[in-house]
């Protein structure tokens, strides 16, 4: 009798936590449909919501404008489309690790990971003098060559979170130093091109890249979501987990090659935007306020950073248009300023 009392309030929260779950992820999918919409319609060319509907539905229905389709169909469509997909990847990359990690800290653009794509992009163009697809191949083996790295130089009988992080952000700093010596062997021209390609852009989106991305994701996803089932005890420790017969280290590499397949598919499409991985996941569970882990939240959240970041790039100077990287990267570090203040006040980081 006292256990079918004390279920009925477990039970009520569990509700509520599934209501506000669902009601958030509604906002944020409405937020990210407004955000698409703007995308479409805001430029030098504006066009109305029912161009834009008549464009989308040009294929099926026969009705053209080629001025205008060109717009929406070549131009921004897959500018938006692609903001939207890697800013998902990022966002699940970044909660991945967040959350395996035990460390808001630990996003790929802090551990090194989102770097190692950098240094070898730049490598490749500077020291190869490669472009295009060749340099995003270069920056993805990047990706998964500094992980791999990272993963190794801090195993001891198991890869504890704590080292992970700590030779991650080691791991980091050491690419800062190869980029910059990379470049004092460069041509100022080299120099611009390397630089065009670190900060991040969408300026060059294509729809080869969209394809790419989008079934990358959906395999990364459907690797994902047994992984998950083993969180819950990887969360209470390694030797709690253990004790409750959950495989640690491989549900840990698992997660990890899957967080890094993300974040290295997102930056080989876009390059390394920075901060998108690190704000998505703790603005997500602040929002959700502790009903759930939010990797769906926060891949919406990523997506409409990116989106949302990459209409103010567009559009906040006159007659400029900023890679989407210099919003990201500006706001992403205030956020961070912000966290590092609140977890000094609380004593730790939330």
């Amino acid at each position: 009798m006292t256990v079918l009392v004390d279920s009925a309030p477990v039970q009520a929260s569990r509700r509520r936590s599934a209501r506000h779950r669902r009601w958030l992820a509604a906002v944020l999918m409405g937020a990210l449909a407004a955000a698409f919409a703007a995308a479409m319609s805001l430029g030098d060319f504006p066009v109305p919501l029912s161009g834009i509907v008549r464009s989308l539905l040009s294929p099926l229905t026969g009705l053209t404008d080629r001025g205008v389709d060109f717009i929406v169909l070549q131009v921004r469509l897959p500018r938006a489309i692609l903001a939207i997909l890697s800013g998902a990847a990022f966002g699940l990359a970044g909660i991945t690790f967040q959350t395996l990690l035990r460390n808001p800290l630990a996003s790929p653009d802090i551990i090194g990971i989102s770097r190692g794509a950098s240094a070898a992009a730049v490598f490749c163009i500077i020291i190869l003098g490669w472009s295009g697809l060749a340099v995003s191949i270069g920056a993805f083996a990047g990706a998964i060559l500094t992980a791999s790295a990272i993963y190794l130089l801090a195993w001891r009988q198991g890869a504890t979170p704590y080292r992970v992080v700590l030779i991650g952000i080691g791991m980091d700093a050491v690419l800062i130093a190869i980029i910059s010596y990379i470049f004092t062997r460069a041509r100022i021209n080299e120099v611009q091109q390397a630089m065009a390609w670190l900060v991040g852009s969408l300026n060059a989106a294509r729809f080869n890249d969209i394809a790419v991305l989008a079934l990358a994701m959906l395999v990364l996803l459907l690797a994902l979501a047994p992984l998950l089932r083993n969180l819950d005890p990887l969360e209470l420790g390694d030797d709690t987990a253990r004790s409750l017969g959950a495989p640690v280290e491989p549900t840990r590499l698992g997660l990890m090659l899957v967080a890094v397949g993300f974040a290295a598919f997102a930056t080989a499409a876009v390059g390394p935007v920075g901060f998108v991985a690190f704000v998505a996941g703790p603005l997500a569970r602040n929002l959700l306020k502790g009903a759930g882990r939010g990797f769906l939240h926060a891949a919406l959240v990523g997506a409409l950073v990116m989106l949302v970041s990459d209409l103010v790039a567009q559009h906040l100077l006159p007659m400029t248009q900023l890679p989407v990287g210099v919003v990201t990267g500006a706001c992403g570090a205030l956020f961070l300023l912000w966290l590092l203040m609140a977890s000094g006040r609380s004593g730790r980081v939330n």
